[in-house]
C-alpha cells in the first residue's frame, strides 16, 4: 500500500510541476506581448514625432528587434515546457543506444 501511496505523491508532484511550468510560460507570454506593444506604440509614437511615416517608424529595426530576439527567447521557452526537442528526441535516444550497442559487440567480438 504504501508503494501505491509514495506513486500517486511523485505524479501529483509532477504534475504540479508540470502545471507550475505551464503557468510560468504563460505568464512569461503575457509579459512579452504587453512589454512589446508598450514598447512598440512608444517607439513608432516618437518616430512619428521626428517626421517619419508610420510604415517607416513601424519597420524600425529597433522597433522589431525586440520582438525578434525576446520571442525566440519565449519559443525556446515554450519548447521546453511543452517538451517538445526536435534535436534530441526519443528516436535520437533509440539511434544512440542501438549504434553503441553495436560498437560495443564489434569490439567484444574482436577478443574471442
Amino acid at each position: 500500500m504504501e508503494i501505491m501511496d509514495y506513486d500517486k505523491k511523485n505524479k501529483l508532484e509532477r504534475a504540479k510541476k508540470q502545471v507550475a511550468e505551464l503557468k510560468g510560460f504563460y505568464v512569461h507570454l503575457v509579459v512579452y506581448l504587453a512589454v512589446n506593444v508598450f514598447v512598440t506604440v512608444a517607439k513608432i509614437l516618437e518616430n512619428l514625432g521626428n517626421g517619419e511615416s508610420f510604415l517607416e517608424a513601424f519597420w524600425d529595426f529597433g522597433t522589431l528587434a525586440v520582438w525578434l530576439f525576446w520571442g525566440i527567447g519565449l519559443l525556446f521557452h515554450g519548447l521546453k515546457v511543452f517538451s517538445y526537442n526536435p534535436f534530441f528526441n526519443k528516436e535520437w535516444e533509440e539511434r544512440q543506444i542501438r549504434k553503441y550497442m553495436e560498437k560495443e559487440r564489434r569490439e567484444s567480438e574482436k577478443y574471442k
